[in-house]
């Protein structure tokens, strides 16, 4: 059976097709899946993850960061997501048969080769973090492009872990090794883009809120989105922070009308959360025609009905 590394490298591009499309072609010439290109204009930003052999993922995400640190220019970019590069972040993530510190190696290994060839300062973070204050993605992405621009070179603490501590127009990248994150998204019925920072900061573990959940408010197509991630769904659910953001929402007299996922999600994340709205017990996860046909046939596709 095929072993299995994830890579889910964030681009600071989210309205032009053209080097989109690019950055697509650069994955797929290699011997990887390309499973999923979430991108939102907005935001500014494209999502691609893609899945396979670990140096088969590693050559495709370089291949990728070559198209965009040429054709992405930070000085011209604004968007509502915080970034500090062209190829903002790289995170790669143990699948099937690949260990974390494999992951990890990738991870340094990556982020060497991109620091000497395509010049760019690279910050490592999560399991790769070679220094305890970078583990955390908000941390290391504080001021964003702009303040990295003027902190790099006077800074001790902002010298990158490799390459020079000097920025072009493509700026950093953060590389690293982490566990399965849920990006989430909730819209709200008001274009008040305060109610949803003060709805991320009651939500948001760094200010009191659910443990393993970082968020920040902003606008998105004229509405109040409150973007989130979830680092680790297996802690805080996909339901429990559902209904703290309903609660919390509630109290500042705002509905959620609808939510989105960016990029791919843990299927069990998504049962979890219908077992434990329907309040049945976990064994029940295994208890579905599909998963049951799939352990005698090994075929686990849906089945159609209707």
């Amino acid at each position: 059976m095929t072993r299995l590394m994830q890579c889910v490298p964030n681009f600071s591009e989210g309205r032009d097709q053209v080097i989109i499309g690019a950055i697509a072609d650069a994955i797929r010439s290699q011997p990887v899946y390309l499973l999923d290109i979430h991108t939102d204009a907005d935001h500014h930003r494209t999502v691609m993850t893609c899945a396979g052999e670990p140096q088969a993922v590693s050559e495709a995400t370089f291949r990728a960061a070559q198209v965009a640190v040429k054709l992405i220019n930070l000085e011209m970019h604004q968007g509502v997501h915080p970034r500090i590069g062209a190829v903002d972040v790289v995170p790669f993530v143990p699948m099937r048969d690949v260990s974390m510190s494999e992951c990890v190696d990738v991870a340094r290994g990556f982020g060497q080769r991109v620091a000497r060839e395509l010049d760019i300062p690279v910050f490592l973070y999560e399991h790769a973090a070679l220094q305890s204050e970078r583990k955390a993605l908000p941390d290391v992405r504080r001021g964003g492009y702009e303040g990295l621009r003027e902190t790099i070179t006077g800074m001790l603490e902002r010298k990158p872990d490799y390459g020079e501590a000097k920025l072009g127009n493509a700026g950093a990248m953060i590389v690293g090794a982490r566990e399965p994150l849920i990006a989430f998204n909730v819209y709200l019925d008001t274009a008040d883009v305060t109610i949803a920072r003060s709805i991320a900061m009651a939500v948001r573990e760094s200010g009191g809120g659910l443990p393993h959940v970082r968020a920040i408010g902003v606008m998105v197509r004229g509405r109040a989105q409150v973007s989130m991630n979830l680092t680790d769904f297996r802690q805080t659910s996909l339901f429990q922070l559902m209904e703290r953001l309903t609660l919390e929402a509630s109290m500042l007299g705002v509905q959620i009308v609808e939510s989105e996922l960016v990029g791919l999600t843990p299927q069990a994340a998504l049962i979890d959360c219908a077992l434990e709205y329907l309040k049945l017990p976990k064994q029940v996860r295994g208890q579905t025609l599909e998963a049951r046909v799939g352990s005698f046939n090994g075929d686990y596709r849906e089945i159609p009905f209707g």
